[in-house]
């Protein structure tokens, strides 16, 4: 795991925009795996910023989400599959043709879970998947006590992950209770995890995620495992790592070549 400290949230979003930017002028048909809330709009700003001066083309770009809210139908204006369309894919300019999510408004989740996980295999795998963390430690929706081989299912939302999410929505009773989420198994799978956390409400359950033991109880602890996991922090989040001075130095000496 690489753990790279940046002044501030906009400086974290450019970083990770530009490793975004390398790997689609790589890979120009790369399938991205992108999160929603509000710590990666700086991310999705600075990529479409790329885009839009000739820096990148995204054209053959893929995107594909992380989670999405049952019972809302596709519509709705806090589906997460209207968020990424609204925040990543027109930004971008792309169609819709280029995403693919899973249905949240299926009457059968179960299946609806089962033909996500397919998909994003059929698909080739996803090269980088963008994560943020909650005050939980959970990823995606898995919620603590998640299975570090769980698959695409449904979970049940925690209160206090429904409150966090309820400045969305017009009062915590619209909020969903339940989820269809990435599992950790299935999130492990990408190429390339790259985690931001920006806040000092985020700073203990980065330092529990990135320098605590690997345990369901932290389901970001399972980045751990992953060989080639990247956390971007700003000096709040970092603000609780022990090790926070060794990640700087180490980050200060890595060569230009290894990119992020």
């Amino acid at each position: 795991m690489e753990v790279v400290i940046v002044p501030d949230a906009t400086a974290g979003g450019e970083l990770i925009a530009e490793a975004i930017a390398t790997l689609m002028r790589r890979k120009p048909d790369a399938l991205l795996g992108v999160a929603t809330g509000s710590t990666p709009l700086p991310i999705y700003e600075a990529l479409s910023a790329k885009v839009r001066a000739g820096a990148v083309d995204a054209s053959r770009a893929r995107i594909c989400q992380l989670d999405e809210y049952v019972g809302l139908p596709a519509g709705h204006p806090e589906s997460y599959r209207s968020v990424v369309l609204r925040e990543v894919v027109e930004p971008l300019g792309l169609g819709e043709d280029s995403f693919t999510g899973p249905d949240g408004s299926a009457q059968d989740v179960q299946a609806a879970c089962e033909a996500y996980d397919k998909a994003l295999s059929e698909a080739g795998g996803v090269d980088l998947q963008l994560l943020g963390i909650g005050t939980d430690g959970h990823i995606g929706f898995n919620e603590p006590c998640s299975s570090l081989a769980s698959r695409t299912r449904i979970k049940t939302l925690t209160r206090q992950t429904r409150e966090d999410n309820a400045r969305f929505f017009d009062s915590l009773d619209e909020v969903p209770h339940h989820v269809i989420t990435q599992g950790i198994g299935t999130i492990l799978e990408a190429r390339h995890l790259v985690l931001l956390a920006t806040g000092e409400g985020k700073a203990n359950a980065v330092a529990q995620a990135v320098e605590g033991p690997v345990t369901a109880l932290v389901p970001a602890s399972a980045l751990q495992l992953h060989p080639h996991a990247t956390v971007v922090v700003d000096e709040a989040a970092a603000s609780k790592l022990k090790l926070a001075e060794y990640f700087r130095a180490t980050y200060a000496a890595k060569p230009e070549w290894q990119g992020i």
